[in-house]
């Protein structure tokens, strides 16, 4: 143990140097600011290199002073003591001094690497790492690794007991901890892999699979900033509960070029948070519904017209119900996409009409433009033409499968009767309830199925237009300014990702993988998971095809994390017994750090459970500084929520079972674990994920009777 007056004058040390790197850091930030003034100042001269010159400065310098205000807070959280009696400090953003002396090295930079890939086996030329802990621009505590004993001098002092457990000890907050600052050598060989093809993670509980994937995200922005931020960075989380939990990790390691979405989020304007028994979510996610919403896409819409009947000229034209759908069938013909044959559905019609007209009157004086013209203008052909081939949602076509008949039709060769009847009831909710998630890959197939309607051009609006046709008064700059921010805009349902990052994979189903697929097709890939984890029930052989599919023939590369660096052994234990249930053999990750406090089990009989579920909560509270979680079985999230409703502290946050995935907390109050287990092997996986969620504390309350 290091006694307080060297931890004192050590935390002195760094203190020196953090006022140094903030007084410098106000310094740049003033420099921006007058840039950013000089710049529109420059607009004044009047030439026009004047002004494409102030464009540049006044973006350069805004975006700067973003950059310089974001990483404020905890900048620099490193110090490497080498060999050759140097030293750097790492941390969030790189700081250099007026003589261009580094203050403060970037920790995605080539020479901030020895601050996570040094170990005492191989230093790396690494005396010594210190961790510096912060508060606002204050040093608060430190903690070191000695990693070369023979070269450290009598100056050179050792505080604390390592720098990796002493931060996972600590409390978690509301956000995922941000562990830039003790990322190990086997995660930090993944984050710096290299950045094309494929990247495939694997790893047990706690062993920092999901901050390996966002670092990497962040390291790649960074290493290569035209090709990852010019393309878009998309991170891919299991459910709206994670990206919100993940969302401020990106930001606060320098990066905001990401796009963070969950799987239930991923089709435009649709943000899905149900979930769907494990049964109906295999039947989902399975590539036969491929098949099934082929069928739905060619079919009839529901109430729409079965005969059209009109006069022309006295003579009566009429299509019947045969004749209308095998013109919607000829159509449809060689794989047509359903919106965008509309227009061919269309004039079929016409020629059918105008070939019964020329049977009906062969020796009528009738001119086919003149003919379609006039259809045309009647109200009553175009509602008709409206109705029967509408332009159609994706959304709308999977409510048809609402219909049981309609669903027994498309699905008869495809699915089985207990198959069909489980969707059937399933797919009733939609109307009322919104898509769950596994709908969203559905809706995202039905796009790719019904294509995009034709729309008319539409000319882009000059943002210097005033009411009137008055036009604003703007300069050649101004003008050149808006056309750049328009090119950079990216559509609302943008698919060229340069990189997808895909977290929690063991449980993406085959028909997400092709969702994925089609925002992946020019990106390289990270993937990371844990298939003791996985949840999905479906037939492995199609996940493998589909997630092979994705990913094409892009050369992959494997990393696997061994050491659990979130879980007490204590509490991963317990989770550890329950998984063995299904393998006994199963290679498990390594716990590294004990607290002495064993997890808690009650039996409460179930009447009594809702006030064990109060009291222990309370407890919880009092026993930890961080974040608790009351995981429940996916069937009792709302009456535990509404149980707890009353309970004022933010600390605190109620999940189900499938939300807590990727999610961790100082605290976990797991309520009926028997609920949550379901007599299943996706049940048992999901038990482990959940009782693996805890930091510091675990308390288990079964309901008995």
């Amino acid at each position: 143990m290091t006694d307080q007056s060297t931890l004192q004058q050590e935390i002195a040390v760094e203190q020196g140097h953090l006022d140094r790197v903030y007084t410098r850091l106000a310094e740049l930030r003033r420099s921006a600011l007058r840039a950013e003034r000089d710049g529109y100042r420059m607009s004044r001269v009047g030439t026009f290199g004047a002004l494409v010159e102030r464009d540049a400065m006044v973006f350069h310098a805004a975006q700067r002073r973003h950059t310089l205000d974001a990483e404020h807070e905890g900048l620099v959280f490193g110090r490497l003591d080498l060999r050759d009696r140097s030293v750097l400090h790492v941390g969030r953003l790189g700081v250099r001094g007026r003589n261009s002396e580094p203050l403060v090295i970037d920790w995605r930079a080539p020479a901030a690497a020895a601050f996570y890939q040094a170990t005492p086996a191989q230093p790396r030329g690494v005396v010594r790492r210190r961790m510096i802990q912060s508060s606002g621009e204050r040093v608060t505590g430190i903690e070191d690794d000695l990693l070369d004993p023979e070269l450290a001098g009598p100056e050179l002092q050792v505080v604390g007991d390592g720098a990796l457990l002493a931060t996972l000890s600590r409390a978690t907050g509301h956000g995922m901890r941000d562990i830039v600052a003790t990322i190990q050598q086997e995660q930090d060989a993944a984050i710096r892999s290299d950045a094309g093809g494929v990247t495939i993670v694997s790893g047990g509980p706690g062993t920092g699979k999901t901050a390996v994937a966002l670092h990497r995200a962040a390291y790649l922005l960074y290493a290569d900033r035209a090709r990852f931020a010019g393309g878009g960075v998309l991170v891919v989380g299991p459910s709206s509960v994670f990206v919100q939990y993940i969302g401020s990790v990106l930001p606060s390691l320098g990066e905001e070029a990401a796009v963070l979405h969950s799987l239930g989020s991923l089709f435009l304007d649709v943000t899905a948070t149900r979930s769907d028994s494990s049964q109906v979510a295999a039947i989902k996610g399975s590539l036969r519904m491929r098949r099934v919403l082929q069928q739905a896409v060619r079919d009839a819409v529901p109430g729409s017209p079965t005969e059209l009947r009109l006069l022309y000229r006295g003579e009566l034209l009429r299509l019947t119900r045969g004749e209308l759908d095998t013109i919607r069938e000829r159509a449809l013909a060689r794989g047509a996409r359903r919106n965008e044959a509309r227009r061919a559905g269309f004039d079929l019609i016409f020629d059918a009409l105008w070939a019964q007209l020329r049977s009906l009157n062969p020796a009528g004086r009738h001119d086919r433009r003149t003919f379609e013209g006039e259809l045309a203008d009647r109200g009553d052909f175009r509602e008709f033409l409206k109705a029967w081939w509408p332009r159609l949602h994706p959304l709308h076509v999977l409510r048809w499968l609402a219909d049981p008949q309609r669903l027994r039709r498309y699905a008869r060769d495809v699915l089985d009767r207990r198959e069909i009847d489980l969707l059937a009831a399933a797919f009733a909710t939609v109307g009322a309830e919104g898509p769950t998630i596994a709908d969203v890959a559905l809706l995202d197939e039905l796009d790719a199925l019904l294509g995009k309607p034709m729309q008319p051009k539409r000319h882009s609006r000059d943002p210097y237009q005033l009411a009137g046709g008055v036009r604003e008064l703007s300069t050649y700059a101004d003008r050149q300014r808006v056309a750049r921010e328009a090119g950079r805009e990216r559509p609302a349902d943008y698919r060229d990702y340069a990189h997808v990052v895909v977290d929690e994979s063991q449980d993406v189903s085959p028909m997400q993988w092709r969702m994925l697929g089609r925002r992946g097709r020019l990106a390289s890939w990270t993937i990371v998971g844990d298939p003791a984890q996985s949840a999905w029930t479906g037939d492995q052989a199609e996940l493998v095809q589909a997630r092979d599919q994705a990913l094409g023939r892009r050369p992959r590369r494997e990393f696997t994390l061994s050491t659990n660096y979130r879980n007490p052994a204590e509490i991963f234990e317990v989770a550890a017994e329950v998984i063995r249930e299904l393998d006994p053999e199963l290679l498990l990750p390594r716990a590294v750090r004990t607290t002495g406090v064993p997890p808690v089990r009650r039996v409460v009989p179930a009447a009594a459970l809702p006030d064990a579920v109060c009291a222990a909560v309370a407890t919880m509270l009092a026993e930890v500084e961080g974040t608790v979680g009351v995981i429940t079985p996916v069937a009792r999230r709302a009456e535990m929520e509404a149980l707890l409703a009353d309970v004022a502290d933010p600390r605190l946050q109620v999940v189900d079972s499938l939300q807590a995935k990727g999610m961790e907390y100082d605290g976990v109050v797991l309520v009926d674990p028997d609920g949550i287990r379901g007599g299943s092997a996706a049940g048992v996986r999901t038990l482990y994920v959940a009782l693996s969620r805890a930091t510091q504390r675990l308390t288990v309350l079964d309901a008995t009777g």
